[in-house]
């Protein structure tokens, strides 16, 4: 059976700070209306490999993602890929960095920020590149902004697939550290965007995934092998069946997961199957 699905990766958000801060989302999971579980990053634990990693099914090594610096399509199968050759309508709300892994590389702001083409891996996307950032600005756009750009492409192009980026977790982890009033305020910010956006797009019909891409240390870094690095949460907004709530579930498994949702098959270079029946 065919399902479309919305993957929302949170930047930065690690497993403790999602399972203590996100009241909406921690609220459907205490009424049963959601599953979560633990999560382990790839290594590095950063956010470019970890991004790749998700959409692929396969480690930074494979994919040749190691750094935030290398930009470059990936030159193995994703999602966006996969799920276009199978006739799927994709789209995507993120940072530029998605735009050069499974798009065009390099990102270009004049032809690349918005698109609505067919011909392309991502057809429909509003992405965001966060240039001029610096410590008085953290040039990150507004969660409310971003959903609603989401909700704007659902309502226009009814998106099989759909990826939404935010890196406001991220960032503010980086410049106050995780467990800090700033932090306790965007989430908070966050989790009243997913708390009022959730129920639109379950009532479109469509299955929700919520994930980072890794967390973060006491002192605002990541990359490494730490639980507190490692660690995220996966949310799941849906009627297919999942594993044990105290199973540990691998990153790698979110691409082929997406996939067997959308009634896609995984690529053969996706290791792992569906963790979702």
């Amino acid at each position: 059976m065919s399902r479309k699905v919305i993957l929302i990766i949170l930047d930065g958000l690690g497993w403790r700070t999602a399972r203590t801060l996100l009241g909406n989302i921690e609220g459907w999971v205490e009424k049963g209306d959601a599953a979560v579980w633990k999560m382990r990053a790839t290594l590095p634990s950063v956010s470019g490999p970890c991004y790749a990693s998700i959409h692929t099914g396969v480690t930074p090594q494979e994919h040749g993602i190691v750094d935030n610096y290398k930009l470059q399509r990936v030159g193995v199968p994703d999602i966006f890929s996969e799920a276009r050759g199978a006739g799927r309508t994709t789209a995507a709300a993120a940072h530029s960095l998605f735009s050069n892994y499974f798009q065009r590389s390099p990102f270009d702001i004049y032809r690349d920020l918005e698109v609505d083409d067919e011909s392309l891996p991502i057809q429909h996307a509003r992405f965001y590149t966060m240039s001029g950032e610096t410590k008085a600005n953290m040039a990150v756009p507004s969660e409310a902004d971003l959903f609603a750009q989401s909700a704007l492409m659902i309502d226009r192009h009814q998106p099989d697939y759909l990826l939404i980026h935010t890196c406001t977790v991220d960032s503010t982890g980086h410049r106050y550290g995780p467990d800090s009033a700033e932090m306790d305020h965007v989430v908070y910010v966050l989790d009243g965007v997913l708390g009022n956006i959730v129920p639109r797009w379950l009532d479109q019909g469509y299955e929700i995934m919520i994930t980072a891409d890794h967390g973060q240390t006491q002192r605002g870094h990541h990359g490494g092998t730490t639980d507190d690095m490692r660690d995220v949460a996966f949310y799941y907004f849906g009627d297919g069946a999942g594993p044990e709530g105290n199973a540990v579930l691998d990153q790698l498994q979110i691409a082929p997961t997406v996939l067997s949702r959308l009634g896609v098959a995984p690529a053969g270079s996706m290791k792992f199957k569906s963790f979702l029946s």
